[in-house]
């Protein structure tokens, strides 16, 4: 199962809007600079809370504005990969994919570290500082941490835009496995129409 979400949030002049289906796998949100594909991300983690709309992840209803329900960020279960990756440089690539874990009710965990370090190839990192990372290894840890926090679905935005060509075809890489072997819907973000294109079941134009 996948996503369900029709949503429209006014920023200043302008209104950002999005309604898709998904039947699952990995949708893509394409369009120019300021489209407002990351906001798109944002109302779906409850980051950003839309003027109106509806946003059902996996079937289960998320935000309902006529509706009133607006599930709390910790509850919807999105492990959100973030651009920048936002790890805590001061701690330890073990200690950045446990604070996932403990994000994460008991009863929510379904995949270990040591199962992440398998899937992800990160298990020689894990004594190292976030700081000695290359780009690739740092979205390789990024997205562990979204995994162990429990996720029932991926946000990703823009994984590969820092990266060089090398790294990039290693991340494409690993998200086709984690696309295929996982089965978690994924709602990427991506500027690159061959990349898109390359990964997504389903394109979804996001217009300025």
């Amino acid at each position: 199962m996948g996503f369900d979400i029709d949503v429209t949030l006014r920023r200043g002049e302008a209104t950002i809007a999005a309604q898709f289906t998904s039947a699952g796998g990995l949708t893509a949100l394409f369009g120019p600079s300021g489209a407002g594909k990351t906001s798109v991300l944002d109302m779906v983690a409850g980051l950003l809370r839309p003027d109106a709309g509806r946003i059902v992840v996996g079937g289960r209803v998320l935000f309902d504005s006529a509706a009133g329900v607006d599930v709390p960020v910790q509850a919807r279960g999105c492990g959100y990969v973030f651009q920048d990756y936002r790890l805590f440089p001061h701690l330890n690539v073990r200690h950045n994919l446990l604070y996932g874990w403990q994000l994460a009710a008991p009863d929510q965990r379904w995949i270990t570290l040591d199962e992440v370090c398998d899937l992800l190839g990160i298990g020689a990192l894990l004594t190292r500082r976030v700081r000695h990372l290359s780009g690739g290894e740092k979205q390789r840890v990024a997205i562990g941490r979204a995994l162990l926090s429990g996720a029932r679905c991926l946000l990703l935005d823009e994984p590969l835009s820092s990266l060089d060509a090398a790294r990039r075809e290693e991340i494409m890489g690993l998200i086709e496995r984690l696309r295929d072997e996982l089965r978690l819907p994924i709602l990427y973000v991506g500027h690159d129409r061959a990349e898109v294109d390359r990964l997504a079941g389903q394109v979804v134009t996001i217009r300025a």
